[in-house]
C-alpha cells in the first residue's frame, strides 16, 4: 500500500511540475476566448474535426448576424445556420448538433450558463453525452470552459505529450478515459488548474512538441521527456528537469 501510495505521490509531483514548467515558458493562456458561456459551447461544437481558425469565422458569422444566442440558434431556419457556419466543415451535421445543444440548454437550463455550475458534474455530461454528435471530449470541454465544472479535457495533444514523456505509461492506443483519469486521478480538482493545463498542453503540441519534427532544443520539458532522452538527448533523468 505504502508502495503505491509513494507512486501516486510521485505522479503528482510530476504532472504538477510539467504544468508549472509549461506555465513559466507559455505564461497564463487564458483559454477559452470567448465573449459568452455561450459562444464557448458553439466553439467546443464548431472546433470538432476542424481547425480554430474557421472555427473563428464561423463564430464571427454568427455575431455579424446577431445570431449568437441559443434562443436565436434554436429559431433559426437549418439552412440559414448552415451557410453561417459553413467554415467549420460538416455542414450536414454541426448545424443539428447546434440546434439540438440550444434546445438541450433552453428547456433544460433556461438558456442560463450560470444554472450550469454548481450542480452535479457526472449528471450534467451524461445529459451531454446523450446528445447525438457530442462526444466526451466536446462535453468535457463545456463543462470545463463553460460550466466551469473541474474535470480534465483529453484531446491528440495530451496523447502526444504523455508519450513522448513516458508518463504514467500511456501507450498511443490509451481509451479517452484511460488518460483522462491519469490527470484526475493525480492532480487536485480545481476548475483553474484543469482549464490551465489542458491550454497549456495544446500550446505546447502546436508550437514545439509538434507531430513531425519537434523543437526539442526549445522545450522546457526536454530534462523530463522519455522520448528525448531516448533519442540520445543529455539530462539527468527522466524525471529530473
Amino acid at each position: 500500500m505504502a508502495q503505491i501510495a509513494n507512486r501516486r505521490a510521485h505522479l503528482t509531483q510530476k504532472l504538477l511540475r510539467v504544468y508549472a514548467k509549461l506555465r513559466a515558458h507559455y505564461g497564463a493562456p487564458n483559454w477559452w476566448p470567448a465573449e459568452s458561456k455561450w459562444e464557448v459551447m458553439v466553439g467546443a461544437i464548431l472546433t470538432q474535426n476542424t481547425s480554430w481558425k474557421n472555427v473563428e469565422k464561423a463564430l464571427a458569422n454568427l455575431k455579424r448576424a446577431a445570431a449568437l444566442e441559443p434562443e436565436r440558434v434554436h429559431a433559426m431556419e437549418i439552412e440559414q445556420l448552415t451557410e453561417l457556419i459553413r467554415s467549420a466543415g460538416f455542414t450536414t451535421s454541426k448545424p443539428q448538433r447546434l440546434k439540438r445543444l440550444a434546445e438541450f440548454f433552453l428547456s433544460q437550463y433556461k438558456g442560463n450558463a450560470h444554472t450550469l455550475r454548481g450542480g452535479d458534474l457526472y449528471t450534467l455530461r451524461a445529459q451531454l453525452l446523450a446528445l447525438n454528435g457530442i462526444g466526451p471530449e466536446t462535453a468535457d470541454a463545456i463543462l470545463l470552459y463553460a460550466a466551469e465544472q473541474p474535470i480534465f479535457v483529453v484531446d491528440a495533444y495530451t496523447r502526444r505529450i504523455m508519450a513522448r514523456m513516458g508518463i504514467g505509461d500511456i501507450e498511443h492506443n490509451a481509451s479517452y478515459d484511460e488518460l483522462q483519469n491519469l490527470f484526475m486521478t493525480h492532480l487536485p480538482h480545481e476548475v483553474t488548474l484543469f482549464n490551465e493545463f489542458h491550454a497549456l498542453l495544446d500550446l505546447h503540441a502546436k508550437y514545439t512538441c509538434t507531430k513531425r519534427a519537434p523543437r526539442c532544443t526549445e522545450c522546457p520539458l526536454t530534462r523530463m521527456c522519455l522520448k528525448r532522452l531516448s533519442d540520445g538527448a543529455s539530462g539527468d533523468s527522466v524525471t529530473g528537469g
